[in-house]
């Protein structure tokens, strides 16, 4: 197990409240990144890749979308691996896995399933990161897929939504919140934070809520990353931590209400709505 004493008592402290930031995700990838050994490498790839993701489905609608540079592969190399992928040809193994399989996926969707791509990508690419040799890694992607969906699911019953809709992944806990009609989905003593996520979705200002969850998220990698001082893990939770940050920084609350009520609308958009709840 590779040991960055240096780069890691060279970081600088940070928490969810702070207001400004002299560090970066991007200055993280500049600076940092290229002292890893390439198997840790391959485990701060899977925080990048969520960037690559975005830049990917943009290029598939719009050849032209100028991408975030923050990502792992340029704007030359995806449209040559979308190129490689729709002339049947053998991509370079640089790239995952799941990008060649999300490519046909998304070459084979009619207009009106268009809609579908974001979780056709987001399924694959937690599908990729849960497979991680590296189980912290692993079991944040598990953890985070968890959240998001108990989320989605909660959602959607308070809307009236078909709940199996709005679920990414193919997990049993995916499975039990697609088709479980119990207020814990059945899960309530299988994952120990599911009567914390239940309490925040009843916070009725959205930005509390997403703060709250995001806590949660920061606590959990705190907790499970205890023993991991100067190792991958420890840079990996860095940079989760670090984005967060970010992202708070750039929302105040006016926009972050914005930004949420925009959410809620999409889901709303992008479900099958029952024809009985049809205006």
């Amino acid at each position: 197990m590779d040991a960055y004493y240096y780069l890691i008592a060279g970081l600088p402290d940070i928490s969810l409240e702070d207001g400004k930031l002299s560090y970066s995700v991007d200055s993280f990838k500049s600076e940092i990144y290229p002292d890893l050994s390439d198997k840790d490498k391959k485990v701060i790839d899977l925080f990048y890749l969520k960037f690559d993701n975005d830049n990917l489905l943009h290029l598939l609608k719009d050849k032209e979308y100028v991408v975030k540079k923050v990502g792992m592969f340029s704007a030359d190399e995806l449209l040559t691996l979308i190129d490689t992928v729709k002339d049947g040809d053998i991509p370079d193994k640089k790239y995952p896995s799941y990008f060649c399989k999300f490519i046909s996926e998304y070459l084979s969707l009619s207009p009106e399933d268009e809609h579908r791509a974001n979780d056709m990508l987001a399924s694959d690419y937690y599908s990729f990161a849960m497979t991680s040799k590296n189980r912290f890694v692993s079991a944040w992607f598990e953890f985070n897929l968890n959240i998001n969906n108990i989320q989605s699911a909660i959602a959607a019953r308070k809307y009236k939504l078909d709940v199996s809709s709005v679920i990414v992944g193919n997990t049993d806990v995916c499975e039990m919140l697609r088709v479980s009609n119990a207020r814990d989905f059945g899960l309530g003593e299988t994952l120990t934070y599911l009567d914390n996520i239940q309490r925040i979705a009843e916070i009725d200002d959205l930005v509390e809520r997403e703060k709250k969850i995001d806590q949660l998220k920061w606590d959990w990698l705190e907790v499970e990353s205890f023993f991991d001082y100067f190792t991958v893990e420890r840079l990996f939770v860095f940079l989760l931590q670090l984005e967060m940050i970010e992202r708070w920084i750039s929302l105040d609350k006016d926009k972050g209400n914005e930004l949420f009520r925009a959410m809620i609308k999409a889901l709303k958009n992008e479900v099958q709505i029952p024809e009985e709840f049809r205006n």
